[in-house]
C-alpha cells in the first residue's frame, strides 16, 4: 500500500540533504536521515549564484542525482519499500532568493525528474514560484507545518534555525504568522570556516563558542540593520547575511579570534530571535513556550543564549515534543507534496504575504 510520504530539504548552510519519511494521516514522522555533501560539493553550491548558466544547469542535474541516490540510500537503510511511497517532496537547494527585486525571484535547483525515476512515486517541488506569483515572498513556508500540527493547542512559538532562522507562532484562536527572524546558523558556520582555513565546517555544540566573550556593543549595533525593523511578512536569502556582511563586520577570522567571533554571532543570532519574538508576537500573543529545530537547536551555546534572551518563555528542542530537530523541514515538504498532489491546499499565506491559500508545487509523475 502507497501510504508514505519522502520530504528532502537542502538548506540555506548546503552542509547536506536531509530525508524525511512521514505517515500523512495520522502525521508522524518514522524515521530522518541527513547526508553530508563533501566539501567540493558544498563550495560549488555556495557559489553558484555567481555561476554561468551552464554551470548551473549541470549542477540542477548533479544535485538531481545526488537527491536520488539519497532517497534510495534512505529507503535501503530504514527498510522502507519503495512500493510503500505514494509521493515525495523536494524543496531543493535554493541558489539565489530575491523576492524585493523589482520582478521578485527565486530558483531552486535539483532536478526532480531523477528522483521520480529512482523512487517510482510522484515527486512534487519548485514550492516557491507558485506563491510568489500570488504576491507572496516563496518563504518560509514551514509555517503551514506549525499550523497543520499545533493549530488547536495552546499559543506556541516554533523557531526553526537552519541557515537562516525562522519563527511560526500557532495556536487555538490565534492567526498563524511567520516570518524570517535574521542569521541563523550562516554567520557562525562562515566564520568556523574561515578559522580554521576550512578544516570544520561548524561549531559541533558550541564548543568552540563556549570558550569566547561575546563583543555586547557590536552585538546591540548590529541589532541595528533595517531589516530587525521592518515589519512580517518577510524572508531573507543567505546573501544578506553571508561572508562578506562577515567580513565587513569583523574583518579577517583567524584561530585567535573565533572564539570570541562566535560567542558574539551566538549572542547576535540569539537577541535576533528574541527580538522578532517581542517586536511582532509577544505583543498580541502570550505564548510561554518556544520549540526549536533545525540544525542551530544542536548548538548547545546557541540554545543557552536563547534561554537568556527570552526568559519569559520556556525554550525546549523540538525533539523534546516529538519532532526530531532535524526532520521538521523536510518531514514538512513531504506532507505539502501529499496534499498538493491531492489537491489540497498545502500553504500558509499569512506566513509568506501571498494574496490567498494556493496549492503549491510542480509534479513530477
Amino acid at each position: 500500500m502507497r501510504n508514505l510520504a519522502l520530504g528532502l530539504m537542502s538548506g540555506t548552510s548546503a552542509d547536506g540533504v536531509s530525508v524525511a519519511a512521514v505517515r500523512p494521516r495520522p502525521f508522524k514522522v518514522l524515521a530522518c536521515r541527513t547526508y553530508p555533501y563533501d566539501s567540493a560539493l558544498r563550495r560549488r553550491i555556495l557559489s553558484a549564484r555567481f555561476g554561468a548558466a551552464g554551470d548551473i544547469a549541470l549542477l540542477n542535474f548533479e544535485l538531481g542525482m545526488v537527491f536520488a541516490r539519497a532517497a534510495e540510500t534512505f529507503c535501503r537503510e530504514e527498510k522502507l519499500p519503495l512500493s510503500r511511497i505514494a509521493v515525495a517532496g523536494s524543496h531543493g537547494q535554493t541558489v539565489l532568493h530575491e523576492p524585493h527585486g523589482k520582478i521578485p525571484h527565486t530558483l531552486q535547483i535539483g532536478e526532480a525528474s531523477f528522483l521520480a525515476e529512482a523512487l517510482g512515486a510522484p515527486v512534487v517541488s519548485d514550492f516557491r514560484p507558485r506563491d510568489m506569483a500570488a504576491g507572496g515572498q516563496g518563504a518560509p513556508l514551514v509555517p503551514f507545518l506549525d499550523e497543520y500540527l499545533y493549530w488547536r493547542g495552546n499559543p506556541v512559538l516554533l523557531q526553526n534555525i537552519g541557515g537562516i532562522g525562522n519563527i511560526s507562532v500557532v495556536g487555538a484562536g490565534v492567526r498563524t504568522r511567520g516570518f524570517d527572524t535574521g542569521p541563523g546558523n550562516c554567520l557562525l558556520d562562515a566564520a568556523v570556516r574561515q578559522g580554521t582555513g576550512g578544516r570544520l565546517e561548524f561549531d559541533r555544540d558550541g564548543r568552540i563558542a563556549a570558550y569566547g566573550v561575546a563583543d555586547r556593543a557590536l552585538v546591540s549595533r548590529l541589532l541595528k540593520h533595517s531589516y530587525f525593523r521592518a515589519a512580517p511578512p518577510k524572508s531573507l536569502d543567505r546573501e544578506q547575511f553571508g561572508e562578506e556582511y562577515l567580513a565587513r563586520h569583523f574583518g579577517k577570522v583567524t584561530p585567535e579570534s573565533l572564539p570570541d567571533t562566535l560567542a558574539t554571532l551566538v549572542s547576535f543570532t540569539a537577541e535576533s530571535i528574541a527580538l522578532a519574538a517581542r517586536r511582532f508576537i509577544l505583543p498580541e500573543c502570550k505564548a510561554s513556550k518556544i520549540l526549536v529545530s533545525g540544525g542551530g537547536a544542536l548548538n548547545t551555546a546557541l540554545m543557552s543564549a536563547i534561554r537568556a534572551a527570552l526568559p519569559e518563555a520556556k525554550v525546549l528542542r523540538s525533539s523534546e515534543e516529538g519532532m526530531p530537530e532535524l526532520a521538521k523541514e523536510p518531514a514538512c515538504f513531504a506532507l505539502m507534496a501529499w496534499l498538493g498532489l491531492n489537491r489540497a491546499r498545502n500553504h500558509c499565506p499569512r506566513a509568506t504575504g501571498a494574496s490567498g491559500p494556493r496549492i503549491l508545487g510542480k509534479v513530477s509523475f
